[in-house]
């Protein structure tokens, strides 16, 4: 059954936290069961058994109501970012729904600053998984601004930045590596020119 493995998982570990991401795209049959769990509190699987869902903490993410926010978050107003985001959540869920949900949280969009931590942090890890071939990874600010822009998105935040890394770092890295391009020992050093990543790199 279909909510075998969330009722099965709760049966097993009783106190958990469920994290239900991208909560609008859900299937109406979906949120009909989650109404019956926030209701009551329990569940009951295909085979009959009602599991207990008191002790878990459900998390529901959305980015519904995302360029609204960003819009009241340009003008500065917190208030008013509040107001349209639940706006747009009560023109998309049920009142029941979200009558039954303890509180909201709506986020602000990322600063320049902290797209450039996060940035820094994909990066770190990035030359981590290099260092087994003894190769070091060095971006310019150049580039590091290059990423923070392009892997920005609106709706989804900082989440287009890993396929981004995949895309204009890591796969041409390893087609470089593959043919000798790029040997162990080696520093790579990536800069930005004309909007695309370029490779240097110093011999071993």
């Amino acid at each position: 059954d279909e909510g075998g493995q969330l009722t099965e998982a709760v049966r097993r570990r009783p106190y958990a936290v469920i994290l239900l991401d991208e909560i609008e795209k859900a299937h109406p049959d979906v949120l009909k069961v989650l109404l019956q769990l926030l209701d009551d509190g329990r569940l009951t699987d295909g085979k009959g058994r009602t599991v207990d869902f008191k002790n878990t903490v459900v998390i529901m993410t959305s980015n519904i109501g995302s360029r609204e926010i960003q819009e009241a978050a340009a003008e500065g107003n917190e208030a008013e970012m509040r107001s349209r985001a639940l706006e747009v959540l009560r023109s998309h869920f049920r009142p029941e729904f979200l009558n039954r949900i303890d509180d909201i949280v709506v986020f602000h969009p990322l600063t320049p600053e902290q797209l450039a931590a996060i940035v820094e942090l994909q990066v770190k890890q990035l030359g981590s998984r290099l260092q087994d071939k003894h190769i070091t990874l060095v971006l310019t600010d150049r580039a590091k601004q290059h990423l923070a822009r392009a892997g920005y998105d609106v709706v989804y935040g900082a989440r287009p930045l890993k396929r981004l890394l995949l895309r204009e770092i890591i796969n041409p890295l390893a087609l470089k590596l593959l043919d000798g391009t790029v040997k162990e020992g080696q520093t790579v050093r990536v800069d930005e020119k004309d909007g695309r990543l370029v490779f240097l790199h110093s011999s071993p």
